[in-house]
């Protein structure tokens, strides 16, 4: 986790209901805690990373990262406002909230996100058609990851 994401999760903090955050990943632990209408507290503690299992010439070679492929001009973004895992459907025996093909407007649910035992809905904010689904239901997904392309009506 870099300087920009932190800077991005205070920012999201601020504006949010949420009290308090925390995030671990290997090597680095960063918890955020809002306290009325103060500037957030943050503590970031760097955890030594595990040693490899393996020596390290022994290990494959990462592919590299794939650039983010334009989106055009017709289509919107829907992006994930928080981190969380992400639902598709309003329960594990229910129909999803949305298909390829599907029709929104703002205010339909289109998923919901937990984090931190709360469920939160979120709503499309433009009028079109879902034209494709970016994530699997039931996993982790990260604030402004792109969730759903719409084609704005």
């Amino acid at each position: 986790m870099d300087t920009k994401e932190i800077q991005r999760l205070l920012d999201y903090i601020a504006k949010s209901p949420l009290a308090e955050v925390s995030i671990e990943t290997e090597g680095l632990k960063v918890s955020v805690k809002k306290h009325g209408e103060a500037a957030p507290s943050v503590q970031v503690v760097h955890t030594p990373a595990p040693a490899p299992a393996a020596p390290l010439a022994a290990a494959a070679p990462a592919a590299p990262a794939a650039a983010p492929a334009p989106v055009a001009d017709n289509l919107y973004t829907v992006k994930s406002p928080m981190i969380g895992t992400i639902y598709l459907a309003p329960g594990p025996d229910k129909g999803n909230y949305v298909e390829v093909g599907s029709s929104i407007e703002p205010g339909k649910t289109v998923c919901m996100i937990e984090a931190m035992k709360l469920f939160n809905e979120i709503d499309a904010e433009v009028s079109g058609k879902i034209v494709k689904i970016l994530v699997d239901n039931a996993t982790p997904v990260e604030f402004d990851q792109p969730l759903f392309l719409v084609e704005k009506a």
